[in-house]
Parts: structure tokens; C-alpha cells; sequence
């Protein structure tokens, strides 16, 4: 295999992995959904990723963890 389809090949494998991830992951952040017609500031947003990201390297490790049992 050549090394751009490689790559393009863990790409696909690591956005399949966070798809597959992403219910638990909003699950475990546990942000409640915005209000219709109001946004979210610059602040707002960056602690909802903060959230979002922290949860996601817990759900991916809780999976690790279930899968290697």
C-alpha cells in the first residue's frame, strides 16, 4: 500500500471510531442542548469542547477497557 492511502485509510478509521463514539460522548459531557434562536458565545463554545473532549478520551478509554476483558 502507499503511503496517501495509508493515511487516507486511518483517516476513515479514526472518523468511523469518533462516529461510533459520538452518542457516548455527548452522553458523558452531558451538555444540555442550546435554546432555539440563542447562540452560544466564543466562551460558551470553547468550555462545551473542553467538555466534549475530556468526555471523548473517557468514553474511548472506557471501550479499550470493555473490549479487552
Amino acid at each position: 500500500m502507499t503511503e496517501p492511502t495509508q493515511a487516507a485509510n486511518d483517516t476513515q478509521r479514526r472518523y468511523r471510531e469518533f462516529m461510533d463514539l459520538l452518542p457516548l460522548t455527548l452522553s458523558l459531557a452531558g451538555l444540555p442542548p442550546s435554546e432555539s434562536g440563542r447562540y452560544y458565545t466564543e466562551q460558551q463554545i470553547e468550555t462545551r469542547l473542553f467538555a466534549i473532549r475530556h468526555a471523548y478520551k473517557a468514553g474511548r478509554s472506557l471501550v479499550k477497557e470493555l473490549i479487552t476483558k
